[in-house]
């Protein structure tokens, strides 16, 4: 019983899908969307247990197809398609995506773009067939786009669904990657660092451009993005058996894996780093982080911002950095929320979760000289627990509770949120705990040298 009860309290823990993503309230209804779309109609199961709930088929990838095609349709206006075997997008997950990187750009943690007349321009590493992430981000906040890919389906069947949305389509363009030749190994490419892994040791990237070569001389980009080929073979691409979205070899696999890739997507962008605002990956193994955030720092970078993408039970990692100078310490704001979440980095391995949790101090002297809403008293409970460790702060009936976890040594996961959804702080929630961010960093992490 210990075991499923530290399960579900796991579970409770986990990141939620981003406020700002349309399904973060309302996941997709597939009665309304069946009897709207006859086309879906057929793959809406209903169980015999309870007809009011239908679910589909995960492993049917025409049901995953249908199902991303009419919500994109439904929800957002655009019109797609992918032929068969081409990797099918879930769309709150990589609205996800979209979302995150608008919190990134908007936060003003290094320069703006100079001129306020242009659109935020951004590129996507291999952008598929299904083009989704210039789709989703042309269609719901106005970004221009190249998307670049090195195959003839994907170039193709891009282009398509790019022309199939007249409203969106000048702000797309569709580059196709040449590969002639056999791209140098990622230690051949500038100042290239060693990888950390004993998984994937001596396993580098030797595939097509990634962005160097590919990015021109004279352009400059707000961010890129990429999902990357998380796997190291079709066979490891195929264990799941629960979900079907297709998926060629050139979508999902590289030598080396995720790793090996967004290696090489770190080395093009010490190369280009006058280049790009942000340079941003997605990544598929929470494990891989740990390294490729140590390469990021030996390199240069001035700012690693990481997070997670939550749909359903999957869990994706994102991870960002910049080489630009910071103007402020980073952090993502967002008003109006009763939770929120910020990662401690480049900690000492002697500072564990309890440590941060036994700087009450701080967090009362913060509630105490920024809320202009909360009294000077203010009851501290600390408490530890299997994954972590716990503050429960309260005054006036308002609790905020501060939870810390350890993710990967020398970095922890900070999680604030407010008990009660009526309290008088929620107004000044997103500035406390950006002022308790910056304490902790100042506190706990290391500085640059």
């Amino acid at each position: 019983m210990g075991g499923i009860g530290k399960k579900r309290q796991r579970e409770k823990q986990r990141a939620t899908i981003h406020p700002n993503n349309k399904y973060a309230e309302t996941p997709p209804d597939f009665a309304q969307l069946a009897s709207l779309y006859p086309s879906f109609r057929p793959y809406v199961k209903y169980s015999p247990h309870s007809a009011s709930r239908p679910f589909l088929d995960w492993t049917d990838f025409n049901a995953t197809r249908e199902l991303t095609r009419v919500l994109l349709l439904h929800d957002h206006n655009l019109h797609w398609w992918i032929p068969d075997a081409q990797l099918c997008p879930t769309i709150p997950n990589r609205s996800n995506y979209i979302h995150w990187l608008n919190d990134l750009l908007s936060s003003h943690i290094i320069p703006t773009n100079n001129n306020l007349h242009n659109k935020l321009r951004g590129f996507d590493i291999g952008t598929g067939a299904n083009c989704i992430y210039p789709l989703l981000g042309a269609s719901l906040l106005g970004w221009t786009f190249v998307a670049s890919d090195v195959t003839d389906v994907a170039i193709e069947w891009a282009t398509r669904n790019v022309n199939n949305n007249p409203h969106i389509a000048d702000l797309i363009e569709i580059r196709k990657v040449e590969h002639s030749k056999k791209a140098p190994c990622v230690d051949e490419v500038g100042p290239s660092l060693p990888l950390d892994s004993n998984v994937h040791e001596n396993k580098n990237y030797d595939g097509p451009p990634i962005l160097v070569g590919v990015v021109r001389d004279d352009e400059k980009f707000d961010f890129c993005m990429c999902n990357p080929p998380f796997f190291e073979s079709l066979e490891e691409a195929g264990l799941n058996p629960k979900t079907s979205c297709g998926g060629t070899s050139d979508e999902m696999v590289c030598p080396g894996g995720e790793k090996a890739f967004i290696a090489r997507i770190i080395d093009d962008s010490v190369e280009l780093k006058h280049q790009f605002r942000w340079f941003t990956s997605m990544v598929g193994r929470k494990s891989s982080l740990k390294s490729l955030v140590s390469k990021l720092w030996e390199v240069g970078v001035t700012i690693v911002k990481t997070t997670e993408f939550v749909q359903g039970r999957t869990s994706r990692w994102g991870l960002a950095w910049s080489f630009l100078p910071p103007i402020q310490k980073p952090s993502i704001s967002l008003p109006q929320k009763n939770n929120m979440s910020f990662m401690l980095e480049g900690l000492q391995r002697q500072h564990g979760a309890i440590n941060v949790v036994a700087s009450k101090d701080e967090c009362d002297s913060i509630l105490k000289n920024d809320s202009s809403v909360i009294n000077k008293s203010i009851d501290s409970q600390p408490t530890g627990t299997s994954n972590g460790s716990r503050l429960n702060l309260s005054s006036n009936g308002s609790s905020l509770r501060i939870s810390v976890f350890q993710q990967i040594p020398g970095t922890l996961l900070v999680k604030g949120s407010l008990q009660n959804r009526s309290s008088p702080l929620l107004g000044e929630f997103a500035a406390i705990f950006q002022k308790l961010e910056e304490a902790l960093r100042h506190e706990f992490c290391r500085r640059s040298a």
